[in-house]
């Protein structure tokens, strides 16, 4: 008989990613819509979890947005994934999952800190002011997760990748995060013969890692990793790029860098928050990650050829 596997946030963009990794293997996958599962429910989160049984969780769902979503909508950020989160941890100990994978995201690390950033130093200080509503209820997620295993012995693992892209995305102009957000207005400003403007000054440093990527390394996860402590899925600190250059990379898969410009009325966010993949590394060396080049032309191609339905 199969294992079930429950992909909570199947439909978004690492959902779609996890489930074209499981193509072919000995599973059986749960994909719930909010409809089937309204994740803010606890009884119906319950009741979902008991009537399926799954025998592993990979939680992606959350409610997330780019940088003014977070700073704009910190009620909504802490209380809707503190619900969420609670409730899928709850459920999987009563209904006796045998794993739970959790997917974090760098911006929870502490503001004011030294680079890299290895996975013991989550706690080590406040997150970053412009997110840290959504940072909190992530990092009660990792609390949550050590104090369930601590007390009833299961085994819920946090992943943390760092800032995801790929296809499938939301490429809202206001709520997306920056990468989606860049290719939306890019293809916007081409179409309507208008200057590509970037807010900020594009100094900003990040690693960005390919939803592809982060699905494989997820399945790996589940199926090889054997600790219960946190891990880093990221790229190496070499491939942090600034979002300048990544402007420019888009730009020039639109044929549209004359175009480019940067608004620095606007804030730039955290400049950096460089994670530490060394332990991934240590135990995955031989994993190779799809370059941001090769990335950043697939989501483009990918948002081009679905531009009538993707999420806007």
């Amino acid at each position: 008989m199969k294992m079930k596997i429950l992909i909570t946030g199947s439909s978004g963009l690492v959902g779609k990613a996890m489930q074209s990794v499981f193509i072919g293997r000995y599973y059986t996958l749960l994909t719930p819509s909010s409809m089937e599962c309204n994740l803010l429910d606890y009884q119906q989160t319950l009741s979902y979890f008991q009537s399926k049984k799954p025998d592993f969780v990979i939680h992606l769902a959350a409610c997330v947005g780019g940088l003014y979503k977070n700073m704009n909508s910190k009620v909504e950020m802490f209380e809707k994934n503190m619900k969420i989160n609670m409730n899928v941890l709850e459920c999987a100990y009563q209904t006796n999952v045998k794993k739970v994978i959790s997917c974090l995201s760098t911006c929870i690390f502490p503001d004011k800190t030294t680079y890299p950033i290895s996975e013991e130093m989550l706690h080590n200080g406040p997150p970053h002011f412009s997110n840290d509503a959504y940072a909190y209820a992530k990092r009660m997620l990792e609390v949550q997760s050590n104090i369930y295993n601590e007390q009833y012995g299961t085994n819920f693992v946090c992943v943390i990748p760092t800032n995801i892209y790929g296809p499938f995305d939301n490429f809202s102009l206001e709520d997306g995060h920056v990468i989606p957000s860049l290719i939306h207005k890019c293809y916007l400003a081409k179409k309507e013969k208008k200057e590509f403007v970037v807010r900020g000054t594009g100094k900003p440093l990040r690693q960005f890692i390919y939803s592809q990527d982060l699905a494989n390394l997820i399945l790996w996860t589940l199926e090889h990793y054997k600790e219960k402590k946190s891990i880093i899925l990221s790229v190496s600190e070499e491939d942090e790029i600034s979002i300048k250059d990544v402007a420019f990379e888009i730009a020039n898969n639109f044929d549209y860098t004359d175009f480019l410009k940067f608004d620095d009325s606007f804030s730039d966010g955290q400049f950096k928050k460089t994670a530490d993949n060394s332990k991934l590394l240590s135990l995955l060396p031989n994993y190779k990650f799809v370059s941001i080049k090769n990335g950043l032309k697939e989501t483009i191609q990918w948002f081009q050829e679905n531009y009538e339905n993707c999420r806007k």
